[in-house]
């Protein structure tokens, strides 16, 4: 009887096919969400066109106003100082008008600022015109990673958030591009057609952000559960994850998961008036190691010196030997090029190998590129005549080095930051990221014609590499892997500062104990 019950059993098991052990299809890349994704990080081009193209401008500024070198480097570098007011109004202003609006903001800024620049007569006329425009960009930079951060469904997430970078890389390249083109005009029309010409792209992206829709999770924190539930529906993967990510988001923003209603009141702790306090007084030992970690990323992304090489281009390869302008404006390009190419290779490995593969084999090209670049810059510096050999060097570094940022410090710095801060402290708390890195930059562009007189060229890039091996240290030590990990799952990761060392002593306890 037992041997009949068996093969009745064996009977009745359905045969399986080929088909059930293949292995579950990737949902297709969201489409929606990659428009808005692309669409947000949009105005992260006035960053980039603005670094590009006084790079290049800077070279006509000096000759037609009759500047001095100091003064070259303040009007440069001071626009990332007055990032800092954008930056931490952009975190208040997105937390009460919406993401969406603060972008519009942004360019709306923005485009005020360049016809300044544009019109500009003066030294100090220009200078307001840098005031204004830094604010847009302190605007921009905020508001596109946290919009596409929050918008991107977490299978992609890492791909969507890290084209702020590459169109901060297609601004420069556009900025370098704006450069040669008006090159030929006269010298007092050039540098002002340089300048004003970013206005364009402005009043487009500004046009284009009013058709994007808000971000889920601020609607929740607004109250507005249906809005909320019909953007998830058109911006996540599938239905399924649609009501996943909304149930996190309203966890996360303490309404019950259970409430179904479209309109709802907001819990008092999820206003945002108590922000800064849990932020920076009181935070919790999860939210106080993410927000060094978010705050370390971005000002070690900008101590190896990269704002150096993008504003002043035309003076490294002119150290390197190169005299005419022509070249050194073309070879500007190629700089923007590879910055741009590598940037799009990294936006397809993110969410393939992870973010700190990416950081980690990035910043230790940075490191041999700049040592490079350091040495053949001080034998072109000691030598009495043109090393070809050492020449070709310098470029090629020049050129190593940016493409190695953009593999990996570059994106990785901007969808690391948006993404581990908890919903309600999101936006403050890449503010001040943002804030560090702008001022960190500040410093670096404002300094780097100073250092070549002090220290020389050569030493200004061995400086950059020491604090390159540093950063090494703080990625491998601080940041650990996000990948695949949803928006309000990141808690769990922080709060144990020594988490790799203290991997590291158990994987070796546990190699003890099996001998």
């Amino acid at each position: 009887m037992a041997d009949r019950k068996n093969e009745n059993n064996a009977i009745a098991e359905p045969q399986k096919s080929i088909v059930d052990f293949a292995p579950l299809k990737k949902p297709k890349k969201n489409s929606y969400a990659i428009a808005c994704a692309v669409l947000a990080s949009m105005t992260s081009v006035l960053l980039g066109y603005d670094f590009g193209v006084i790079s290049g401008a800077i070279l006509y500024i000096k000759d037609d106003l009759k500047i001095t070198d100091v003064e070259v480097e303040i009007l440069v570098g001071i626009l990332n100082l007055y990032c800092l007011i954008g930056s931490f109004a952009a975190g208040r202003t997105s937390d009460w008008i919406g993401r969406r609006y603060t972008i519009v903001v942004a360019q709306a800024i923005f485009f005020a600022g360049a016809i300044l620049m544009g019109f500009a007569t003066s030294y100090a006329f220009l200078m307001v015109g840098r005031f204004v425009a830094g604010i847009a960009v302190g605007y921009g930079l905020m508001i596109a990673p946290v919009y596409t951060a929050e918008v991107s469904p977490t299978s992609s997430r890492g791909f969507l958030t890290s084209f702020t970078e590459v169109f901060i890389n297609g601004g420069i390249l556009l900025g370098y591009v704006s450069n040669y083109a008006f090159s030929k005009l006269p010298t007092h029309l050039g540098w002002r057609m340089m300048l004003g010409a970013g206005a364009i792209p402005a009043i487009i992206i500004g046009l284009l952000a009013l058709g994007m829709p808000e971000s889920p999770r601020w609607l929740v924190m607004r109250g507005r559960l249906g809005d909320a539930k019909r953007v998830l529906d058109k911006i996540s993967d599938s239905k399924e994850e649609a009501e996943i990510r909304l149930a996190d988001i309203k966890r996360v923003a303490g309404i019950s998961e259970d409430c179904t209603d479209n309109v709802v009141p907001v819990p008092k702790q999820s206003d945002g008036k108590y922000v800064w306090k849990d932020l920076i007084l009181h935070p919790t030992p999860s939210v106080r190691h993410a927000l060094i970690a978010a705050v370390g990323i971005h000002f070690f992304q900008q101590l190896s010196g990269i704002d150096s090489v993008v504003l002043y281009s035309p003076r490294i390869f002119e150290k390197a030997g190169i005299t005419s302008t022509n070249d050194k404006l073309l070879a500007t390009v190629a700089v923007g090029f590879s910055k741009t190419m590598f940037i799009l290779v990294a936006t397809f490995l993110l969410d393939k190998i992870g973010r700190r593969p990416l950081l980690l084999s990035s910043i230790t090209g940075m490191i041999l590129s700049l040592a490079t670049l350091g040495i053949g810059l001080t034998i072109i510096e000691k030598s009495d005549q043109k090393l070809m050999w050492a020449v070709a060097s310098c470029i090629a570094m020049v050129l190593a080095y940016v493409s190695f940022f953009s593999i990996g410090v570059g994106p990785v710095t901007w969808v690391y930051s948006s993404e581990i801060l908890p919903l309600r402290l999101r936006a403050q708390g890449v503010s001040i990221a943002v804030a560090v890195s702008r001022l960190t930059s500040a410093v670096i562009s404002m300094t780097f014609l100073s250092l070549g007189k002090w220290i020389t060229t050569g030493g200004a890039f061995f400086l950059y590499t020491s604090f390159a091996i540093v950063s090494c240290f703080f990625f491998y030590f601080m940041l650990p892997e996000t990948q695949d990990r949803t928006l309000e799952d990141m808690e769990g990761l922080f709060g144990n500062f020594g988490w790799k060392l203290s991997k590291l002593m158990k994987k070796k306890q546990n190699e003890e104990a099996a001998m």
